[in-house]
């Protein structure tokens, strides 16, 4: 006889929203009192990772997701748990990250490829490389301005010179890892002189196993998903993903869903939970899980988003650094951060409303999210400049 497919469960879209949302930490509940290490390792423990981003326009990427869920706190505990307490490392995860240690052996295959690529490869024998490695092995950690030696001469890649070439080939290669920032400038040092013993010594997983590790813990993270969202969260892209969702859905791990509006299979985190509603208002960081990848946010949310920060002044639409604004199950704005610190003030220097949003009401929500983030920046005042359709709104708000 034959067997007669079981009919996919169908989700609405509002559903998968505060499933997504739920499994990214915000239904758990806010701190009541000083957020400490333990609230912080409770988001590390949904998103798995912190993107790095270099922009310090408002504040820096890697402290965001934090703020988004916790609210305001001390980013010290993040450098602690990174630096100090050698709980996360640096390496490549979505981007550039900062992630838990025990996901480090998940990465090994990334970092063997990058042996073996032609841009690294090339630099397996450098003598540069084993100068640089002989350098730290004897010197202890240093950055790569202690580590030139002559005259710095312009590199081929971004204009890096040799030492830095060769220090990026170590890190990639997994030979050296983060020591510590100085000034957000990266100190390197030997892998095995910073990270536990005991993760060094985990053994290293097959490609197919490091895999499927990582894409449960995106579906996790993720909680109803796409192939290529599942492919994208650790940058193995939609062909690395294939086979281990089609291991994940047959061991019951991940079920197939229909979401309404999407235009490709979706699969379900079995243990994801569907709250009945996500009361959380938050400035999300633009490399934030929930909308670092476009499609995904375009399909989730109908948020259209791509960071201007690359886009040159006379063709930005929204601003240089936006951040989307979560409210009411949805992204529901946009506004473009500055933290002016000489003048002690959050300056708003766009505001823009999303489609189908109630102005007034997103307004209401976003005045003390925007007063909340100048009071964890340290700064006495918010200012809105008269730039984007919800500026007029927000500021009357403001004044409220």
């Amino acid at each position: 006889m034959r067997r007669v497919p079981r009919p996919l469960e169908r989700i609405s879209l509002p559903t998968a929203r505060r499933i997504a949302l739920a499994a990214q930490g915000f239904t758990d509940p806010m701190p009541g009192g000083a957020v400490d290490r333990r609230h912080v390792r409770r988001v590390l423990g949904r998103t798995n990772l912190l993107q790095i981003d270099s922009v310090n326009v408002f504040q820096r990427a890697h402290y965001l997701p934090v703020f988004s869920r916790l609210g305001g706190y001390d980013i010290g505990l993040v450098d602690r748990l990174a630096y100090r307490d050698r709980e996360l490392f640096e390496y490549w995860g979505h981007e550039a990250s900062l992630l838990p240690v025990a996901l480090q052996p998940l990465l090994r295959w990334r970092m063997e490829r990058a042996r073996h690529r032609p841009h690294w490869g090339r630099l397996r024998h450098s003598p540069v490389v084993d100068r640089v490695r002989d350098q730290l092995r004897d010197g202890g950690p240093s950055g790569a301005g202690a580590l030139r030696e002559g005259e710095r001469q312009a590199g081929q890649w971004w204009s890096w010179d040799d030492t830095k070439l060769a220090l990026e080939y170590l890190f990639v290669t997994g030979e050296v890892t983060t020591h510590s920032r100085r000034s957000f400038e990266r100190i390197y040092d030997l892998t095995e002189r910073v990270l536990p013993a005991e993760v060094l010594a985990a053994p290293t997983p097959s490609r197919e196993d490091a895999f499927r590790d990582l894409v449960r813990l995106a579906a996790k993270a993720l909680g109803v998903a796409s192939v290529p969202d599942l492919g994208d969260y650790f940058r193995i892209q939609t062909t690395g993903a294939a086979q281990p969702v089609r291991d994940l859905v047959a061991s019951g791990e991940l079920v197939p869903v229909q979401v309404q509006g999407w235009d490709r299979p979706a699969y379900l985190w079995h243990e994801a939970v569907t709250p009945r509603r996500v009361r959380r208002s938050a400035l999300l960081s633009p490399f934030d899980p929930v909308v670092w990848r476009r499609e995904r946010a375009l399909q989730l949310y109908g948020f259209d988003y791509r960071i201007e920060i690359y886009t040159p002044e006379h063709k930005r639409v929204f601003g240089y650094y936006t951040l989307p604004f979560l409210h009411d199950e949805s992204v529901r704005a946009r506004v473009d951060l500055k933290s002016d610190r000489k003048a002690g003030v959050l300056r708003v220097k766009a505001a823009w409303v999303e489609a189908g949003s109630d102005p007034s009401d997103v307004a209401a929500a976003l005045v003390p999210a925007l007063r909340e983030a100048a009071d964890w920046q340290g700064l006495d005042d918010v200012v809105i400049e008269p730039r984007g359709d919800l500026a007029t709104v927000l500021a009357v708000a403001a004044r409220q």
